[in-house]
């Protein structure tokens, strides 16, 4: 009984510290949305009702969170001795990076936005593991498409065009070639991976293209006055309305996964290349089997995976399902199913994410 008492004691402290980490992610998530942080990051130090009036916001409620944020540790306070109205709280430096600053690898409030945007569809996600069927992407809201752009546009802005498409060679060079270059970037979200690869390369002209209305309109406002207006565009469409073979690279980032008919996807993107042409996708750098215990990056795709990305990888009769622990023999399968003569794992590090390079029949690189 000792050693049962000790794994139930340890599940019950474990949960009890998964709350507290709950309400930190969630009260990040009021930070952002109601501007707090950026006030008191342009302003300094700032007392409760001075914050409130900073932001347009209650002073109690205020109040409350900024004790809660200093309690956490994720603020400072001056003195927690005096009057409640008097304490004046600041957002210590390096806080202000991970919290605030949109251009760094270590900008990680968009997490909380994620979090928050999984909690939205929990009725129709308890209702779809009863049925089977799957829950729409819209059923997330604005936070589900905002905080996936937001978490991905430093890796894109730094990372994509100065480390992930150069270690392709000859894809770099196509892209960096006459005649101009074109790129289909599929499943663009709000755009931010398009705009980086036409940053990169200035001669390609990118095509931006997402079924999800809200993000398309995200994007376009993203392209405006960018400097990119004359060689991207954005289009909200099935990738399958696309003209076949006009492309030169097709570009599918953390979207694979998510796919009810991911075959279909591929064979699709299969028939848009033209000749020499290739299709890279970029997806979570899952292991490549399942082992028990996981780690915590592994606990963390399982996590998303069963509270958004496999519900709605299961919209549509016949859906695949996949999940966000898509492992490379999926997608291996996958391009194989979808005709492709070469299937290779790119040798890109990246923390987040593996790359993979198909290429179709006669088309191989060697």
């Amino acid at each position: 009984m000792a050693a049962t008492d000790e794994r139930r004691d340890a599940l019950v402290e474990r949960l009890f510290e998964a709350t507290l980490g709950t309400w930190d992610l969630l009260a990040v998530y009021l930070g952002g949305r109601l501007g707090l942080y950026r006030a008191l990051a342009d302003q300094g130090a700032l007392t409760a009702p001075g914050l409130a009036e900073a932001t347009g916001t209650n002073a109690r409620y205020v109040r409350e969170w900024l004790e809660q944020q200093a309690a956490s540790g994720i603020l400072e306070v001056d003195d927690a001795g005096k009057d409640a109205n008097q304490r004046r709280y600041s957002l210590p430096a390096g806080h202000d990076e991970a919290l605030l600053d949109e251009t760094s690898l270590n900008f990680i409030a968009p997490i909380a936005k994620l979090v928050a945007a999984c909690t939205t569809a929990l009725d129709e996600l308890v209702a779809a593991f009863r049925s089977g069927e799957g829950v729409s992407y819209a059923a997330y809201g604005a936070d589900l498409h905002e905080g996936q752009a937001e978490f991905t546009r430093p890796m894109f802005d730094t990372l994509l065009g100065s480390e992930w498409l150069p270690a392709i060679p000859d894809v770099h060079e196509r892209l960096e070639s006459d005649p101009p270059a074109r790129v289909a970037d599929v499943a663009c979200g709000q755009g931010f991976s398009s705009l980086a690869i036409a940053r990169a390369y200035p001669k390609i002209h990118v095509d931006g293209i997402d079924s999800d209305e809200a993000s398309i309109a995200a994007a376009d406002g993203h392209l405006k006055g960018s400097g990119l207006e004359d060689r991207v565009s954005f289009q909200c469409r099935d990738a399958a309305d696309v003209e076949e073979g006009r492309y030169d690279l097709v570009y599918i980032h953390e979207a694979l996964h998510d796919m009810s008919y991911p075959v279909e996807v591929l064979r699709i993107c299969r028939g848009l290349l033209a000749d020499g042409g290739s299709v890279v996708i970029g997806d979570e750098r899952v292991a490549n089997s399942f082992t028990v215990p996981g780690d915590e990056l592994e606990r963390f795709y399982y996590g998303f995976s069963i509270l958004h990305c496999l519900p709605v990888g299961m919209v549509g009769e016949g859906a695949a399902g996949t999940g966000t622990v898509m492992r490379a023999d999926t997608v291996r399968r996958h391009a194989d199913e979808a005709g492709f003569g070469r299937f290779e794992v790119l040798p890109i590090e990246n923390d987040f994410y593996r790359f993979y390079r198909l290429t179709p029949p006669g088309g191989e690189q060697t």
